[in-house]
């Protein structure tokens, strides 16, 4: 069974920062990559950020200089760094994780979200 935390998630004025964690457990589930998504009230799930195994990002336009992903494989966690933050950032960010056992491959699993709110 394989579980997916995200953690970090609160009110934030504009300009200021947070820092989302997503934490994965589930024995014999091999993570590859890693991605955050969010969701603003009213709008479509959207892609914020992705990281591969091996290190290699990608941003969505909107977050690009402002934003840092990043991983720990060691710990099974993933990190958003959020800077500068905007009103327009409000949302629910989701993980997601894609990954393998030895009996399956493409394996896709989300977690619940953590709310964000940038508000003065």
């Amino acid at each position: 069974q394989v579980q997916v935390v995200e953690s970090g998630g609160g009110l934030v004025q504009p300009g200021g920062s947070l820092r989302l964690s997503c934490a994965v457990s589930g024995s014999a589930f091999s993570i590859d990559g890693m991605g955050w998504y969010r969701q603003a009230p009213g709008k479509e799930r959207e892609a914020v950020a992705g990281i591969a195994r091996g290190g290699s990002t990608a941003y969505a336009d909107s977050v690009k200089g402002r934003f840092t992903i990043s991983r720990d494989n060691t710990k099974n966690t993933m990190y958003l760094q959020m800077n500068t933050l905007k009103a327009e950032d409000t949302a629910v960010y989701y993980c997601k994780v894609e990954g393998s056992t030895m009996f399956e491959y493409g394996l896709e699993y989300w977690g619940k979200g953590t709310l964000v709110t940038v508000s003065s």
